[in-house]
C-alpha cells in the first residue's frame, strides 16, 4: 500500500494511493486517524487498506499538492558515509565501528514537487538520494532482523539536501543538514509488505535527467538491523519517527570539479518500489538575501 500527505486548499490530510488519485485516509476511517502518523500510532494500517479496496478515488492527483509523508515526525535521525563508495570519494577509508548518526528537523522537510529554495549564505548546495526507513511502532530494543522488520512500517524516498560550506564548518554536521527546506521527503510510503528483498532495493539519483547515483541496499556499510540496533541503544523510537539511511557515491563535493545545485536544477530521487520524489531549486526571493 503506497501512502500519502497531501494538501488540498487548507485541508491537510494523508490517504491511499489508487490508479485513479488518492482515497482520503481520514474519511474512509471515519475520523480514526488523521495523519499517517496517527494511523501508525493506532496500528490501523491493515483497516484502512482492507476499507480503502475498491473505493473510488476521492481526489485526483492532479488537484492534491504533495507534503512530505510524515511531516510531523518526532524524530529524524539520518546516517552518514553508509555507502563503501561514498565513504571512499569522500576520504574516509577506515570501516567504522559504529554507524555515523546525526540529526535533522522536522522544518526542514518538503514534499514531492515542492520547490527546493536555494539559501542565499551558500554557495554548496549539494543532493543526497537516500533510501529513509518510516518507524511503525514504539520500540526501544532491535537486535535481529525479525525485530527491524517487525519495528519499520515502510520505505520513502529522500534527498538529504546539504550546505556543504556549512556543514564543514567545523566537525559537526548539523548546520549544514538544517537549512530550512532542503530536506526533500515522499512521494509515498510504502509499506513493508510491498518489499520482499531488501537488498534489491534500487536507489538512484538524477539531476537534470543525468545519472548521478546508483546503488542498491546491499551496498550498505550498516543494514537496517545495525542502524536500528545502534540508534535504539540511546533513543527509544516511535511511530512516524523517520531515519535516512546514507547516500551512496556520486555526491555534486566529490566530483571534480564539484557539481553543486543552482535555481533551476531539478533533482530526482528514485527508489524501487516507492517511485520518484522530484523538486527543482529555486532562487530565494530577493527580500529574503
Amino acid at each position: 500500500m503506497k501512502l500519502l500527505t497531501y494538501r488540498i486548499g487548507d485541508k491537510v490530510s494523508f490517504g491511499v494511493l489508487a490508479a485513479d488519485g488518492v482515497i482520503d485516509g481520514a474519511e474512509t476511517l471515519g475520523g480514526e486517524a488523521t495523519s499517517i502518523r496517527e494511523l501508525l500510532e493506532r496500528d490501523l494500517t491493515g483497516r484502512l487498506e482492507r476499507l480503502s479496496a475498491g473505493r473510488a478515488a476521492t481526489h485526483s492527483l492532479a488537484e492534491i499538492e504533495y507534503l512530505p509523508p510524515v511531516p510531523d515526525p518526532a524524530k529524524i535521525l539520518c546516517v552518514g558515509v553508509n555507502y563503501a563508495d561514498h565513504r571512499e570519494e569522500t576520504g574516509h577509508v577506515d570501516k567504522p565501528e559504529h554507524p555515523t548518526v546525526f540529526s535533522r528537523f522536522a522544518d526542514t522537510q518538503v514534499g514531492h514537487e515542492q520547490p527546493v529554495v536555494h539559501p542565499p549564505n551558500t554557495r554548496q548546495l549539494d543532493y543526497e538520494g537516500e533510501v529513509a526507513i518510516v518507524i511503525g511502532r514504539h520500540v526501544s530494543v532491535i537486535e535481529t532482523d525479525a525485530d527491524a522488520r517487525a519495528a519499520i512500517a515502510g520505505l520513502s524516498a529522500y534527498n538529504d539536501l546539504s550546505a556543504r560550506d556549512w556543514q564543514l564548518h567545523n566537525s559537526q554536521w548539523l548546520p549544514g543538514k538544517n537549512f530550512r527546506g532542503l530536506g526533500s521527503f515522499g512521494p509515498h510510503l510504502v509499506t513493508l509488505d510491498e518489499f520482499d528483498d531488501l537488498g534489491s532495493v534500487r536507489l538512484t539519483t538524477r539531476v537534470n535527467g543525468e545519472l548521478r547515483q546508483d546503488a542498491t541496499l546491499d551496498q550498505l556499510v550498516f543494514d537496517f538491523t545495525a542502524i536500528l540496533g545502534y540508534v535504539t541503544g540511546f533513543t527509544s523510537l516511535a511511530p512516524g519517527d523517520v531515519i535516512a539511511t546514507g547516500t551512496p557515491g556520486g555526491v555534486g563535493m566529490a566530483a571534480k570539479p564539484p557539481r553543486f545545485l543552482s535555481p533551476g536544477d531539478v533533482t530526482e530521487i528514485e527508489v524501487s518500489g516507492v517511485g520518484v520524489l522530484r523538486n527543482e531549486v529555486v532562487a530565494a526571493p530577493e527580500d529574503s538575501r
